[in-house]
Order: structure tokens, then C-alpha cells, then sequence
């Protein structure tokens, strides 16, 4: 210590020099006083388009496909234009935009590059509003810092990948968590994530890309932060996004496949949906205003196919048997009120789910999770999850449910194996689906896709299986 020569720095009583503390900043211009130290305070909101313009228009339920990533581009492409002015928004994305569908943004900004530009270079400037690099934690550290400085963005990326940038979303939670307790701290823009390219859809890749970890880092994280949605089309996107867009001072995590799907719900209905959390789908169930003997409940885009196709088939084979679907669009509803402020009420929660009756539950990603989520809630053993269990490969979309036993049929058998007065009915019906199953897997070993009955299965009011 005596090297750096502490005598020539401070007297006789340990007091800086003056000569010394004259050169430290003084006012607004100390670093803890800087304007972009409290980013609140410059915050300007951001200015969206009204979102039900761009609704996704169907004819009924599971009919219509469609990507929803590639229809929200477009929302997000009006956005740079609304706030052109006030240069406050920016995509963070690694690499992946026009993987990821939302390419409809090159058609008003660019990628932001700041080296020289050839002419065989695609959509590049030095104002470009897409940061695209291929690297997570230099995206993720970009948008903290824009966030923290009083702008806003949202951090599109792969899902298995996301989860490189673990500790550092867990970095900011906390961060967050301790701004909320100082009166001085202002409000910032929520840090938004779009998981897409996800566990379900991986045909090319394989099994190096099927990761749902990253719900298992961010659910664990202050209720007063985290927030997860899992919007099951086009419309349910749009109203979440928007949703997202506006909060302050949240982790949001929304995960919507990139690839196309049916489409379930009208933007009214997607609105009261995605207000509510959860609610049950009247029009996929076949017990009206009775009791369920069996409640098929989904979250995710892929378990919400399964799900209701698994209805379906009950519906066919098992008409006696009294089948409630629910889809589940806010994963944090699950919790109760007490653990969570978005989590339902109990009355609420046994509307939908009742306190007794075995409850099937198709799941987007580690099963624990709702298992944990729904500790407090009547019964919770009755809830039996399926989801994503570690299997997989380079394989067609169905046969990835069929590994990890969430496909239709392992629903719908499982549906009919917890209800007891379904028994005496359950073994050909078993059998009937145990043969599909292996029907399926020599079909792909065979063609290397889908059966046709799968591929492009849609829902009808009519169930005739083939």
C-alpha cells in the first residue's frame, strides 16, 4: 500500500487533497447523477399501432393455417415507422430475423452496421434499428443497456439458445426487483423476449436445438419480475405483444412457433383469452354446462394442437365420455393469487379445472414446472403433465410428441385410463391407439413424414377418424 505514496494524496487528518477532489464531476455530471443512470426519466412511451388491424381473419377454429411470427412482423414493422422520430425502438436479435419470420421490418429499417458497406451486402446502415450479431450475450447486453438508458426493445431468439444468457436475464430480475424498492428508481421499458425456433419444431435441426430451459431460469424468478406467456396462434400474439410493449419493469418471455399452424381463436376472442389467462374452449369440449369427468387442459402452441385433437378423437371413440378443454395462454395463472399476481382465483381456477376430477395437462416444456405452479390448488395430484422429457431427434413434427408421449393419442389414452367409469371401454380403445402408434412409425421410417391423416389433420364438428 505505502507505492502508491498515500502522503502525497491526503494530509495530515486523511482528507484528500484539494487540488485531487477538485477533479471529481460535481452536480449532474457524477455518474450516479447522469440522466441515463435513471433511464425512467426518459422514457418516452413507446407509440404502437392498435394491433387488432392486423387480426389474422378465420373462418372457425382449426381451419385455418398460418405462421404467426411472420404476422406479428408486420405489427413490429409499424412500429419503426410510428416512432421514427423518437428512434426508441430496436429489434436485438442473433442472426435469426428472417428465420424467425419477422422479415416484414426489413421493409422500413435495416441491420446496423458500422463498417464498410459493399454492394453485395442485404439491408445493412449505419442507422440500421436491427442489431444482429451472432452472439446472445452481446445481444442481450445491448438491450439491457437501451432499456436501462430509456428506450425500448424486444430480444427475438431461438429457443435453446436463449438459455446462453441464463445468469444475465438473472442479473437483471434482481436488478429489477431492487429498483422497486427505491422510491427515486423510475420505471424502464420491460425487457422482452420472443422464443421461436422452439422444442417442438426442430425438424432440421435435431435434437442439439430442443431446449425449454429458459421458462425453468425466468419462472423462478420474483413474481413482482417474471411474467410467461405462451400464445397459442396469430391473434393471441398480437394481443400479448402489445400487452408486453406497454408494461414496465417486467422479464416478459413469450414463446410462439415460427412454422405454420392452425388457428384457433378471432382477435375479440383472443383478447378476452389472453385477459383472463386461461379459459376453457367451449367449442373443443363436448360437456357443455355438465361436470367434466376429465379436463384436457394446454399451454403451448403444439401441446394446444394436441390437446384439442385429443379431444377430437375422445369425442368420436369415447362419446360418453364428458371432455372440457383449457387452454392456459398466462403460464403464471396456474399459480394461486397468493404466489403470484397474475395467478387465478380460486374460484376462477376450480371453474375451469373443478377440485376433483383428473385434469390431462399438455405442457410446452419440463413437466415439474406446472406441477409446482399448481401446489396450493385443490387435488393437486390429479394433474397429470405431459411435455417435453429429453426426447427427441431429427424427426418429423408429430413423431416428436410421440417420443415424449404428449402426441394426441397418449393424451386421449391417458384421458380415458384416470376415469374410472371409463374402464370396461378403455382396452380396445387403448389398442386402437397403440396401433396408430405403430402405424406412425413405420410410415416415417417408410416416407419420412407424416401420415396425411396427421399432416393435415383440421378440426371439425364432425369427428370421423379415419
Amino acid at each position: 500500500m505505502r507505492s502508491y505514496r498515500p502522503e502525497k494524496l491526503f494530509d495530515e487528518n486523511g482528507t484528500l487533497i484539494p487540488e485531487l477532489a477538485a477533479l471529481a464531476p460535481k452536480g449532474k455530471k457524477r455518474m450516479g447523477a447522469l440522466p441515463y443512470a435513471n433511464g425512467g426519466l426518459l422514457l418516452k412511451e413507446l407509440l404502437l399501432p392498435d394491433f387488432r388491424t392486423y387480426e389474422l381473419a378465420i373462418p372457425g377454429p382449426g381451419i385455418t393455417e398460418a405462421e404467426s411470427t411472420r404476422n406479428l412482423g408486420k405489427f413490429l414493422r409499424d412500429i419503426f415507422i410510428l416512432n421514427k422520430d423518437n428512434q426508441n425502438f430496436r429489434l436485438f436479435c442473433p442472426d435469426e430475423t428472417n428465420s424467425n419470420r419477422l422479415e416484414a421490418v426489413f421493409e422500413v429499417t435495416e441491420r446496423c452496421f458500422m463498417e464498410n458497406i459493399i454492394p453485395n451486402d442485404e439491408k445493412l446502415s449505419v442507422d440500421g434499428r436491427v442489431m444482429e450479431v451472432l452472439s446472445e450475450h452481446l445481444c442481450e447486453g445491448w438491450l439491457e443497456g437501451y432499456l436501462l438508458t430509456g428506450r425500448h426493445g424486444i430480444f427475438p431468439c431461438y429457443e435453446a439458445f436463449v438459455t446462453i444468457v441464463d445468469s444475465m436475464v438473472s442479473q437483471y430480475a434482481k436488478w429489477i426487483k431492487t429498483a422497486h424498492e427505491l422510491a427515486w428508481r423510475k420505471p424502464v421499458a420491460s425487457l422482452n423476449y420472443l422464443l421461436t425456433s422452439h422444442v417442438w419444431r426442430q425438424d432440421n435441426n435435431g435434437y442439439s436445438h430442443q431446449g425449454p430451459g429458459f421458462i425453468d431460469t425466468v419462472i423462478n424468478k420474483k413474481s413482482a419480475v417474471a411474467r410467461i406467456y405462451l400464445p397459442p396462434d396469430a391473434n393471441t400474439l398480437l394481443s400479448v405483444m402489445d400487452h408486453c410493449l406497454r408494461s414496465k419493469d417486467y422479464v416478459n418471455v413469450v414463446i410462439a412457433g415460427k412454422q405454420p399452424e392452425l388457428q384457433w381463436l378471432t382477435m375479440d376472442e383472443a383478447i378476452e383469452h389472453c385477459a383472463r389467462g386461461a379459459s376453457e374452449w367451449t367449442w373443443a369440449g363436448n360437456c357443455d354446462a355438465e361436470n367434466p369427468d376429465v379436463v384436457l387442459g394446454c399451454a403451448g402452441d403444439v401441446p394446444t394442437l394436441e390437446t384439442v385433437a385429443a379431444a377430437w378423437i375422445l369425442r368420436e371413440y369415447m362419446p360418453d365420455l364428458k371432455v372440457r378443454v383449457v387452454n392456459v395462454v398466462d403460464l403464471m395463472a396456474l399459480s394461486p393469487a397468493a404466489y403470484h399476481p397474475h395467478g387465478m382465483s380460486a374460484e376462477y381456477f376450480e371453474s375451469l379445472f373443478t377440485d376433483s376430477v383428473p385434469v390431462i395437462f399438455a405442457f410446452h416444456g419440463y413437466v415439474r414446472i406446472v406441477h409446482d405452479l399448481v401446489h396450493g390448488r385443490p387435488d393437486p395430484a390429479r394433474f397429470h403433465v405431459r411435455g417435453y422429457m429429453e426426447e427427441g431427434s431429427t424427426t418429423t413434427p408429430f413423431d416428436m410428441v410421440v417420443l415424449n408421449e404428449m402426441s394426441r393419442y397418449h393424451l386421449a389414452m391417458e384421458a380415458v385410463k384416470r376415469v374410472p367409469a371409463m374402464h370396461l371401454q378403455a382396452e380396445p380403445f387403448i389398442a386402437h391407439c397403440e396401433a396408430v402408434l405403430r402405424e406412425h412409425h413405420e410410415y416415417i421410417c417408410t416416407y419420412l413424414d407424416d401420415m396425411p391423416g396427421i399432416k393435415n389433420w383440421k378440426w371439425t364438428n364432425e369427428c370421423v377418424v379415419a
